[in-house]
C-alpha cells in the first residue's frame, strides 16, 4: 500500500446536511487526525478526493472552499498529521467525470502520486466512493461515521464487493497498517 485516498465529509470530518460552508462549521471527527498521522507516520501518501457540490451551487466561494481546507491543514498540524494533496470537484453536474461516483479524483491522485490502482486503497462513507474506487479496481473500506450507517442499512450493492467495514477511520487505518507492517517486516 502506497497511497490512501480519503473522502473528506463523514469520514476525516463531520458532515453536515447542509454541507460545511466555512471552518466555523468545520469539526473533525474524534481520533481521524490520529489515524492520519498513524499514516504519516508509516511514510504512506494520504490524498483527500472529496465532493464539494456546494461551490458549484453557488453556496460557497473557490476561497472560502481554500480557507476550509487551510483550517484543516492547521488541525492535522496541531496534532502532528497532515495529508499530501487535496483533490476536490467543485462541480453540482453529476456527469462530471471528476465527481464520484465517476473515477477522475481517484485516477487524478494515483497519476500525481504515480501510483497504480492495486498500491491504493479509498476510504469512504457513501455508495459513491466505493464506487469510484471500483471502476478503477482499487480496495474499498466503508465507514460508519457519517453516511456510512446509511449506506449499509440501505444495503451494498454486488458490484462493489469486496468491501471492509469498520467504525471510523482510525480503526481502518489501524487495521491497514497492522496488515501492511505483517507484509513489510524483515
Amino acid at each position: 500500500m502506497k497511497l490512501v485516498l480519503l473522502d473528506r465529509d463523514g469520514v476525516i470530518n463531520v458532515d453536515r446536511p447542509d454541507s460545511v460552508k466555512s471552518r466555523d462549521e468545520f469539526c473533525l471527527i474524534p481520533r481521524a487526525a490520529a489515524a492520519i498521522k498513524l499514516l504519516n507516520e508509516a511514510s504512506i501518501l494520504t490524498a483527500i478526493v472529496t465532493n464539494q457540490a456546494v461551490v458549484g451551487r453557488g453556496e460557497l466561494e473557490e476561497d472560502g472552499l481554500e480557507d476550509i481546507h487551510a483550517y484543516l491543514r492547521d488541525l492535522l498540524k496541531a496534532e502532528g498529521a497532515f495529508v499530501d494533496k487535496i483533490f476536490a470537484c467543485t462541480s453540482a453536474d453529476p456527469d462530471n467525470p471528476r465527481r464520484k461516483p465517476h473515477p477522475g479524483l481517484l485516477l487524478e491522485a494515483l497519476e500525481v502520486f504515480h501510483v497504480k490502482h492495486f498500491d491504493a486503497v479509498l476510504i469512504g462513507d457513501t455508495l459513491r466512493d466505493l464506487e469510484a474506487a471500483r471502476t478503477i479496481n482499487c480496495p474499498r473500506i466503508l465507514v460508519r461515521t457519517g453516511k456510512g450507517r446509511e449506506t449499509l442499512e440501505k444495503g451494498l450493492p454486488n458490484s462493489v464487493l469486496p468491501v471492509t467495514i469498520f467504525n471510523d477511520l482510525f480503526d481502518a487505518v489501524s487495521h491497514l497498517l497492522q496488515g501492511f507492517t505483517a507484509r513489510h517486516c524483515v
